[in-house]
């Protein structure tokens, strides 16, 4: 597995990020933890989580990844050996304070999180989404409490919008804050506007790393989606309905055609068309199972010819 530096920051990441939303949610735990050992076993060093995963599952309380991380990272003593990054912004308990990116939020949990994970720093701490309740200075201010303590290396984004993310690097720099290092956004070969149209520039020029999610679109790059055949069985085949027009069925028969060139999985393509973009440091990808995973881990390793990026280019231009 390669890496690569995330950032402004001294993390060394591989270039693939093991998501870790189906914990406890799709994957149970001995799934997880055969997943995460492939992961690490093939080179990987990056977790992604955050505590609200998955508290929208009816039964799940929220902090089920977080908690099935720590019992593994405990139960394989190779917490030194990993860069762990979580996220904090949704509801996780009763009261005006139980969710958002407030002082007194963040601060109890940041606590919960270290206790679930069963660690002392988060390595990148990430807001999950911004809160228009409260000040961006606040935010930053309280990451830099916990940045102080000791509790947090570095931070990130995810979700933000360039305004929003150009907004909080400018508070960081004029008051003297912690700035974000790192953003999450929603970017694939079928959703590509949403980050190229201005955060890409703006990742570009002040140096984020940048680790999408969903680089697979929910699945519907791995070419398990047909036209005129029915969903198949999985949590998220509603969520790919967006997806499935024309356009993106000829993104598909153009991985594809470039996954029979190479002789891998159309995931992987997918995959490598982001990592030959070279804002991209780590692509989020989740796996269910050890088969899954076995069909990503090429990606840091294919390298597409020019014509074969610029055909998926052309394929997906738009959307």
């Amino acid at each position: 597995m390669k890496f690569r530096k995330l950032g402004t920051t001294d993390l060394q990441v591989s270039a693939l990020c093991l998501g870790t939303m189906q914990f406890g949610w799709t994957a149970d735990e001995p799934a997880s933890f055969a997943v995460m050992d492939a992961f690490v076993e093939a080179g990987g060093n990056f977790l992604d989580t955050a505590d609200v995963y998955t508290r929208w599952i009816p039964g799940n309380p929220g902090g089920v990844s977080e908690e099935i991380i720590g019992r593994w990272m405990k139960a394989r003593g190779n917490r030194e050996r990993l860069v762990v990054a979580t996220k904090v912004r949704g509801r996780m308990w009763k009261g005006p304070d139980g969710e958002g990116l407030s002082r007194s939020h963040i601060l109890r949990a940041v606590e919960d999180s270290l206790r679930r994970l069963q660690i002392e720093t988060i390595d990148l701490y990430q807001c999950h989404s911004p809160d228009p309740n409260t000040p961006i200075e606040e935010t930053l201010a309280a990451f830099g409490e916990l940045i102080a303590s000791g509790k947090v290396r570095y931070i990130g984004a995810s979700n933000y919008k360039a305004p929003q993310l150009e907004e909080a690097l400018t508070v960081a720099r004029e008051k003297g804050l912690p700035r974000f290092t790192a953003l999450q956004p929603h970017y694939n070969l079928v959703h590509r506007a949403e980050f190229e149209e201005a955060l890409a520039a703006l990742c570009q020029r002040e140096n984020i790393g940048v680790i999408p999610y969903s680089p697979l679109a929910a699945g519907f790059l791995t070419g398990k989606y047909r036209p005129g055949q029915p969903l198949p069985p999985s949590q998220r085949a509603d969520w790919v309905t967006a997806y499935m027009n024309e356009q993106g069925f000829a993104v598909l028969a153009t991985l594809e055609s470039v996954a029979k060139a190479h002789q891998t999985s159309m995931a992987a393509v997918a995959l490598a068309w982001l990592l030959a973009k070279p804002m991209i440091t780590a692509p989020i990808i989740g796996a269910n199972s050890l088969k899954q995973l076995v069909d990503l881990l090429p990606a840091p390793d294919l390298r597409l010819e020019a014509a074969e990026l610029e055909a998926l280019d052309q394929a997906s231009a738009g959307m």
